[in-house]
Formats: C-alpha cells, structure tokens, sequence
C-alpha cells in the first residue's frame, strides 16, 4: 500500500511514513535507478541515484513538479513566426558565458516551471540588448496569467501570449517576491519599472535541432517543453533514452549546446535549485528530439 499520513505543508515527507511504506518507496527508487542506469552500455553517459526527490514516488513527483501543458500543440503556422537567420554554427555556444543569463531558481514545491521558463528568458533577453540582468518576478507571472493554473501548472504559450496581449509590466522580484503558491494578483500603477516583451515565436524544430541551434545564437535561450519524468532520479550526464511518458509535462530553458564530444548536447537550465543535476542544468543529446526537447520552442522579444 502506498499511503502516507497526513502532514504540514513542505515538511519532511519521509519523517511521517510508516516503515513498510519506506521500504517500499526506496525499493522502488532503487528499481528505477537500476533500470535507467542499464542504458549506460549503449554509449549513454547519463545516469541515476538517489537526489531530493527520491523520498517521492513517481506520481507524487510528476503532480508536483511536471506542471507544463502544453498549448497550440504541437504545430505552429509559419505566419507570424519570425524568420531565422542563417549563420554558422559554432561547435560550442552557451550565453552564459556572456554573463547574461541569472543563476537557476527553485520552484519548491510550485508546479510554476511554465513562468520560471518564461521569466527566464525574459530576463536573458534585456541583458542581451544591455541592460542590466535582474531577477524578475516569477511570482507575479504566476498570480496574474488568467489563462494559465499558477501552481497547478500552465502554458509557456500561454504566459506569452497573455504578456503580449496585456503589455504587463514584469517587476522585480524584489518587488514582487516569489511564495511557491498562489496569491491574489497585485497591479502596479502605470508610472511603474519594469519590463514587457515586444512579441514571441513559437516554433516545432522536431526534424531540425541546428535550425534550433540557430534560433538560439540569434534570438537568446529558448523556452521549451519537455517529457521530464525520468528526470526524478537524473545526477549528471547526457540524457539519451527513457524519455517514456509520451507527453510534454515540464518546462525548461535551453542557454546553450556542446558538440565538441562524442554526444553533442544541449544545455538545459532547469527550476529546481542548484542541487539538482549539473549544477541545476541537464546535458540533453542534440539530435533525435531527445525527451521532445525541439517540439515546443518559444524565443521572446523585449
């Protein structure tokens, strides 16, 4: 039986579990890892273990962390997407090295991935054109977006879009700070800082991940939605396999890729502390829409 009693909101989960269901759970941990990490003799180096969400069982992990849903899924007419410029590739690119992208943020227990995504290359975006990198504030996109779920999950479409519809302001964080749940949205006078987008573009690079890679040097990080499931138990390497749930569930921000190796692979910047992963980023193999990663990609313009 996998029941848990009840307890506090953000408590220590594994502290109120009855013994038998304890065992259970690590059993089942370690049956995942051991599966995941069977790949490893097919070239894969990516691999599995015990990290922060290994006192979850997988459903409980995916209701709380996977709040991605999709939207004008998964095509996207050619109207209105703006065109790509062609440029060479080089065989490394990653905008953190130009310092304007901010360190990864912690989503808790918020399924807010869709707004940390969003927030994100907004944020990469201004200091792209030079002005300075603050941290803007996830908490009102996740309080405000009338067509999106706050902690309950959302559209990375969708918070883009509502921004450019409403031209609302994104203030700073400091501002409006983040809480991991939702609030009543708080407006600003008109006469306030901050900053709106001028347009996004959505666009479905399933068959074309250097065209991908272009978007990415020309335009800033990407938004993308991806199949994160197996991504409970993920401590390092490039993810190659078990991407197996079928459905895009979590959102991400792509700040580079790396073809220098054997695996080219891109480099995810994720919203789950700096704990998790490489640092809070995962390698992602380039080629083969690995975990779905080209079928959803949004650029933002400030």
């Amino acid at each position: 039986q996998r029941e848990r009693s009840q307890q506090p909101r953000g408590s220590c989960c594994c502290c109120f579990l009855d013994i038998k269901s304890l065992f259970s759970l690590f059993q089942e941990s370690l049956n995942r890892h051991r599966y995941l990490n069977s790949f490893s003799h097919e070239n894969s180096t990516a691999f599995y273990g015990i990290n922060q969400f290994s006192y979850l069982f997988p459903e409980e992990f995916k209701a709380l962390y996977l709040g991605s849903k999709p939207a004008w899924s998964p095509r996207y007419p050619a109207a209105g997407q703006t065109p790509i410029p062609n440029v060479s590739l080089p065989l490394r690119f990653d905008w953190r090295d130009k310092h304007v992208v901010n360190q990864v943020r912690n989503q808790k227990m918020c399924g807010g991935c869709w707004a940390f995504s969003v927030v994100g290359a907004i944020e990469s975006a201004c200091a792209i054109q030079g002005k300075p990198l603050d941290y803007l504030s996830v908490q009102q996109v996740i309080d405000c977006s009338f067509n999106n779920y706050g902690c309950s999950g959302g559209s990375p479409l969708g918070a883009l879009s509502w921004l450019n519809k409403t031209q609302m302001k994104l203030v700073e964080d400091s501002e409006y700070p983040f809480k991991a749940e939702n609030g009543l949205c708080r407006y600003f006078p008109r006469s306030q800082s901050g900053v709106s987008i001028k347009n996004f573009s959505a666009y479905d690079f399933s068959d074309q991940e250097d065209e991908m890679a272009k978007a990415l040097l020309n335009f800033g990080p990407l938004v993308v939605i991806v199949d994160a499931v197996s991504w409970q138990d993920y401590l390092g390497g490039i993810i190659q396999h078990h991407c197996s749930s079928g459905e895009a569930n979590h959102a991400v921000l792509i700040t580079g890729f790396d073809k220098t190796g054997n695996t080219p692979y891109w480099m995810v910047r994720n919203s789950w502390g700096n704990s998790w992963g490489i640092e809070g980023y995962a390698h992602v193999k380039m080629g083969g829409n690995v975990c779905g990663i080209a079928d959803s990609v949004s650029v933002v313009f400030v």
